[in-house]
């Protein structure tokens, strides 16, 4: 493995994400405290227990998830955007590095500052609501496999826009409105029971669900269920990045 061409490409993430750090990481850390102000500490002191959990308490692994998705696949998708937009992008090619390094440097930054994130808005939601990690491993390791399939997907996503305003439409008009539907808010169990089994088609209700279970031991899934569509997921992601390198689709062209 090439570690100088992988530590390059993450060192350069890392620096250009710290230049941009007011929009990157102050921005959505500062708007999910906001969620946890009113929904939290505001709202949830009048909402009953779901499955035993505040109110307060309960939507934090969704407003997590929300925000690591969405920055994760901004993160990815920018990275890769940014040498097609200069043209540098054939530099890259011709260099001699191979897909799984050039991958490895951008979406490890990717994922690096997606934990960062949710890590420091995990910190943030104590200041605001009372709440406890039965399984902190199981979390973590949630955390850092969400981020890392996330920002592989928006790898994908800053190869296939071919303009700015691409990059914002998957993090905007899908991810958000996907995240908002599947379980961050509230559990799906409450839905009636057909909307209960159209929420099931939504990838991210998988996600918050295991993502919940490390925290509070309940979910709306089975954990090993959303563990194995998140690699599911991963795997999906991975194949496509090989094809795309290996044909030069969106790259080349």
């Amino acid at each position: 493995m090439n570690v100088h061409a992988v530590k390059a490409i993450y060192l350069f993430e890392m620096h250009r994400w710290l230049r941009t750090i007011v929009q990157s990481l102050a921005a959505p850390v500062i708007t999910t405290s906001l969620y946890f102000i009113v929904f939290g500490a505001a709202i949830g002191r009048r909402m009953p227990e779901i499955d035993g959990v505040s109110y307060g308490a309960f939507i934090i692994p969704g407003l997590i998830m929300l925000s690591i998705l969405t920055e994760s696949i901004s993160n990815g998708s920018f990275g890769i955007y940014m040498p097609k937009f200069a043209g540098t992008i054939y530099e890259l090619l011709s260099a001699p590095v191979s897909t799984f390094e050039v991958v490895l440097g951008y979406v490890g930054a990717a994922a690096t500052k997606s934990v960062v994130l949710g890590l420091i808005i995990l910190a943030t939601a104590r200041l605001f609501v009372d709440f406890s990690i039965a399984h902190p491993f199981v979390m973590l390791a949630f955390l850092v496999l969400t981020s890392v399939t996330f920002s592989l997907f928006g790898f994908l996503t800053g190869i296939w826009a071919d303009g700015w305003e691409k990059l914002s439409i998957i993090p905007i008009l899908v991810i958000t409105p996907l995240t908002f539907l599947g379980g961050s808010f509230y559990s799906i169990d409450m839905l009636p029971g057909i909307w209960r089994d159209i929420a099931l088609v939504n990838p991210v209700v998988y996600l918050v669900s295991g993502f919940r279970w490390a925290f509070y031991g309940v979910s709306d899934v089975g954990v090993g269920v959303s563990l194995a569509a998140t690699f599911g997921f991963l795997a999906l992601c991975m194949a496509a990045v090989t094809w795309i390198f290996r044909t030069g689709w969106r790259l080349k062209s």
